[in-house]
């Protein structure tokens, strides 16, 4: 058995050679357990941790449909998907050129040579022919012409051209061997990028599921206060009815029907801001669905309205990292720049490429396999740069510095990660108790104000003190109102700050919903 020589030994030895540093996810200490309030306990939902349809747990069927709705149409996640279909195809490209390159050469040429005369003065001119060239062969007919003049006539010979035809066929490749690894980091990079434009296309869509089911929250909780200002409306209506019949009767002071008259009008003011901001979220919805606001609505519940705020299951704080797609990102993004510095580094090294080419080339076609007709040709080359006044040193400084930024950019994302769990964590368990004593003071507040009322119609107190009391009253249960959305949402938020039911484990198969929207871009409705 002969030895390979010793040539080809050392390109495979230096094929595997990357001249990036070895890679570790930057480290960054991670708490044991998280910052709770006082007198908190940790919900055991029985569904176990947030899924990747964490909505369902507010049981409402229409944000369902909208969310589902969101994901099939909403343009910017279209952008997101159109982004990471971008990174796919440029790791394609790279990793492609790891390997040779194959082309096909084919052409035809003919040639025709011939003479012009010149009989009785008149000049036949064999003159140059024309000449053209083309993607399957070159062609050139040239003429050429010889006269001579007795005697005031010119006479002259005329030749018979001669044509010939050659055909030509060949293969050629060429390879660039990966000898100090530039092609592998390049290929590396833009796979590591790759998957940081898949994490940025899962955290693209947990955002847009956050926004939309917080904006819908939110019109449902508009819902509930305009139907509790239209009834506080209709009952000031009937206090002010009670007052102007008082005064009329001489009972009251007609303070008494003015100051009725002005807490209506309030309310009614109140009422009409609350209509808008409700056509607000409905808007944006519209938009977040990927609809035109003009056409959609969303039917008005008012006060059949029962908010409802899943349990979210907390998980150990050092497993945050795996579970934002937001840190993922950036982590990858660390590696790419990692692989970056490899690539730099092996501009110091020169490059080598080969190429080979064979075919067959004959004057006539039936004969252009034939042996005699074959032709063939190896070649390599050795480029190096000598002197480049530190060009690629600055190159490699400026590829360390990128990953230095890309560290930096690392550590704070993690820890407003944490800081994002620890704030919702605490708003939720604060906001939770808020809303009980909420429902306390609003219903002694209904109570205080009925109570009130009917000491004036009995003429015990002034109508400044039934004021107050409906003023009291219509606070509390805006404030209950507002209390229980301030819940949900809080809830909306810890699930995105645990990064809802993703995982980086998602990064190595691919996330299915992440990768169904990549898929193609966003369709109209």
């Amino acid at each position: 058995m002969t030895r390979p020589p010793r040539s080809l030994l050392l390109l495979a030895l230096l094929g595997g050679c990357s001249l990036a540093p070895h890679y570790a996810r930057p480290g960054l200490p991670a708490p044991q357990t998280w910052k709770t309030a006082p007198g908190w306990q940790q919900a055991v939902p029985a569904d176990g941790a947030p899924r990747s349809d964490w909505w369902t747990g507010f049981g409402d069927a229409t944000l369902d449909d909208l969310v589902t709705r969101a994901i099939a149409h909403n343009q910017t996640l279209a952008q997101a998907a159109a982004t990471y279909r971008e990174a796919v195809a440029t790791t394609q490209e790279a990793h492609a050129s790891l390997f040779p390159t194959v082309s096909a050469n084919g052409s035809v040429t003919h040639t025709h040579s011939g003479s012009g005369s010149v009989i009785n003065g008149d000049t036949i001119s064999g003159g140059s022919g024309t000449t053209g060239t083309g993607t399957t062969g070159t062609g050139t007919t040239t003429g050429t012409g010889t006269g001579t003049t007795t005697g005031g006539t010119t006479t002259g010979t005329v030749s018979r051209g001669n044509s010939s035809t050659n055909y030509h066929l060949s293969l050629e490749a060429a390879w660039t061997p990966d000898l100090f690894g530039r092609l592998a980091n390049t290929e590396r990079n833009a796979r590591l990028t790759e998957q940081a434009r898949l994490a940025d296309l899962a955290d693209a869509q947990l955002a847009l599921e956050g926004e939309l089911v917080t904006d819908y929250l939110s019109l449902r909780a508009a819902d509930a206060q305009i139907a509790s200002l239209q009834a506080t409306v209709d009952a000031y209506q009937r206090s002010l009815t009670i007052a102007t019949n008082q005064y009329n009767a001489g009972i009251v002071a007609r303070t008494d029907q003015f100051q009725a008259q002005s807490q209506l009008a309030s309310a009614q003011s109140d009422l009409e801001g609350e209509k808008r901001t409700r056509a607000q979220f409905e808007d944006a919805i519209a938009v977040f669905v990927g609809e035109n606001p003009a056409g959609f609505t969303i039917p008005n519940l008012g006060m059949t309205w029962m908010p409802v705020t899943p349990d979210v299951p907390l998980v150990v704080p050092s497993t945050l990292v795996e579970r934002r797609p937001d840190v993922a990102s950036a982590e990858r993004q660390v590696a790419a720049a990692n692989a970056e510095i490899g690539v730099a580094k092996a501009a110091y090294f020169p490059t080598v490429s080969l190429s080979a080419s064979g075919g067959f080339e004959k004057d006539s076609l039936s004969g252009l396999f034939s042996s005699a007709a074959t032709l063939w040709s190896l070649g390599a080359q050795v480029a190096e740069t000598l002197i480049d006044f530190g060009a690629r040193k600055a190159r490699v400084a400026e590829a360390r510095a990128a990953y230095d930024g890309t560290v930096a950019n690392y550590r704070q994302i993690t820890l407003t990660a944490f800081q994002n769990v620890q704030d919702n964590l605490i708003a939720l368990q604060i906001l939770t108790r808020q809303q009980a004593l909420l429902s306390q003071a609003s219903i002694a507040a209904d109570k205080s104000e009925a109570s009130i009322r009917n000491e004036y119609q009995a003429g015990t107190v002034v109508y400044t003190d039934v004021v107050t009391a409906q003023a009291t009253a219509l606070t509390a249960r805006r404030a209950l109102i507002q209390g229980q959305v301030d819940r949900q949402n809080a809830a909306v938020a810890l699930v995105q700050a645990l990064g809802g039911g993703w995982s980086d484990t998602d990064l190595a198969r691919g996330s299915d919903a992440a990768r169904a929207a990549a898929a193609k871009p966003a369709t109209q409705p």
